[in-house]
């Protein structure tokens, strides 16, 4: 039988190295069933029949190792060359090339003949990566995940906070939420090179992302934080203010240093002061700096949350 019990075939010699993680291979009659029937049973597996001496197939070809390596391991491809596997082609009834079916479950679950526009290999891709997810029993809910790790990252728990955004960044490596959330837990934790780390070997599409810029506040504020040390004159400064209240100048330096020994609450206050007192200081110096504590503490934040509020009723009063 052609789709026997091949417990004895040899897995094909000819495998590409078009994917590093060996996302696509050559497949053949021999070891068709172990290497897309049973693989599949997991791993959603596109199959392209294709020739060498084929136009179409050249163009689809070069499309679909595209899209599969895009989808970085959750599909794979296998390749059959049809000419030297015509039994295998006549097996699938493949009667034209190119053919692609999708394998799932042990089985096609779509297919298509012809050439196709890379848009419909995306969403076919898509379509797949989303299939497989849905059908792990363990699969990760991320809204729900990221809610708990800013949560717990707003508990203080930094250590539980680094479980749950590592959890989602494993299931997507390019959820920047959960990047930038991770970053603040290591710093939340005291370990700033970790998060100075991340930042500078973020991948593109996280470095790139709007949000990013708060991970990378975030790192440079606590850097400050550890240069200041403990002893950062936080009460000399809270004498300086107490005795001249409108010396700006001294509160904004009191603000940093009171958000160095990790008082952050109050920083924001003192911030909050100088913008009630005097708003266009220095061209909004304690504005701008107190939305730069904001990006650094986090949106979960309750303590910057009530804080946003305050800003607002001072700004639209």
């Amino acid at each position: 039988m052609l789709f026997g019990n091949s417990k004895d075939a040899q897995k094909n010699d000819a495998a590409t190295s078009t994917a590093a993680n060996d996302a696509i291979f050559d497949v053949g009659t021999e070891d068709f069933e172990a290497n897309v029937m049973r693989a599949s049973m997991d791993t959603p597996i596109i199959v392209d029949f294709w020739a060498p001496w084929c136009g179409p197939c050249k163009q689809l070809g070069p499309t679909l190792e595209q899209a599969v390596i895009a989808t970085k391991g959750v599909v794979r491809m296998a390749k059959v060359n049809i000419d030297e596997h015509p039994e295998l082609a006549q097996a699938m009834r493949v009667q034209s090339i190119p053919t692609v079916f999708a394998f799932f479950g042990g089985q096609p679950i779509t297919g298509f003949t012809g050439n196709r526009p890379a848009s419909d290999i995306k969403k076919l891709m898509d379509q797949l990566v989303q299939l497989a997810r849905e059908s792990k029993p363990d699969a990760v809910n991320i809204p729900e995940t990221l809610e708990a790790a800013n949560q717990a990252l707003a508990d203080n728990n930094p250590t539980q906070a680094q479980v749950l955004y590592s959890t989602v960044l494993e299931e997507d490596e390019n959820n920047v939420a959960a990047f930038v959330g991770l970053v603040r837990a290591f710093i939340a934790d005291g370990d700033v090179e970790t998060a100075a780390g991340m930042i500078e070997n973020a991948p593109d599409t996280i470095a790139k992302n709007s949000q990013f810029s708060a991970a990378i506040t975030a790192v440079e504020l606590a850097r400050q934080a550890v240069q200041a040390g403990p002893d950062n004159g936080t009460s000399d400064l809270a004498k300086a203010v107490a005795q001249a209240p409108d010396n700006h100048a001294a509160r904004f330096d009191y603000a940093m240093a009171l958000f160095a020994a990790g008082e952050r609450e109050e920083a924001m206050n003192q911030l909050l002061d100088i913008i009630r007192r005097d708003r266009a200081w220095e061209d909004e110096k304690a504005r701008k700096q107190l939305l730069q504590f904001f990006d650094a503490i986090g949106p979960a934040d309750k303590s910057v949350a009530a804080a946003r509020r305050q800003l607002s009723s001072i700004l639209f009063s």
